[in-house]
């Protein structure tokens, strides 16, 4: 298991953003619209769970596990696999039934060898995610756009949806409508 090194700048907008960013030096790498199915391993335990990620360029399956909010609080077990739809029918056959479809846009950007991105989900405002090799890298980074520590949150989305009073785990289906849906 790897720990992921995760802080979220919550609330910003998107254009003002990538602008910040490329004036630092980052460079635009994608945009995506990324669908997931998420399962549960132990019903009710909503601290550990899988995750089966289309990104448009390549499909995960990941177990994702949070220890704790902070910027290192998260383990991911992950592996690469062929298909979406046959890997959801795997998972079936196992036992396991999909708690969620959702779906996110993503603008992906390399900063000092940082991965940023710019996450948009439906109904929430956006975010930027900030992910390194180290707690100390995603600080530095978020330094150079101009946040400091305490704005930094290793929230999952979970929780950030609960922020704005929606339960994620409630939804079945998280799609953008059509007057949310731009061209990417």
């Amino acid at each position: 298991m790897a720990t992921e090194y995760e802080g979220k700048i919550l609330e910003i907008n998107p254009s003002e953003m990538e602008d910040k960013i490329l004036s630092r030096g980052g460079e635009k790498v994608g945009e995506a619209l990324m669908r997931r199915y998420v399962y549960d391993i132990t019903p009710g335990n909503k601290s550990k769970w899988i995750r089966l990620r289309d990104t448009g360029k390549e499909i995960t399956l990941t177990i994702k596990e949070i220890h704790h909010d902070g910027i290192d609080g998260t383990e991911e077990t992950e592996i690469s696999v062929d298909s979406f739809e046959t890997a959801n029918k795997m998972l079936e056959k196992l036992g396991y039934k999909a708690k969620g479809y959702q779906e996110n846009r993503r603008t992906s950007f390399i900063l000092d060898g940082a991965r940023l991105e710019i996450d948009e989900w439906p109904m929430i405002p956006p975010y930027l995610e900030i992910e390194a090799n180290s707690r100390e890298e995603v600080i530095k980074i978020a330094s150079l756009l101009g946040f400091d520590d305490a704005q930094l949150t290793g929230e999952n989305t979970i929780k950030i949806y609960a922020k704005y009073g929606i339960d994620l785990n409630e939804i079945k289906d998280l799609r953008f409508t059509e007057n949310d849906v731009k061209m990417i």
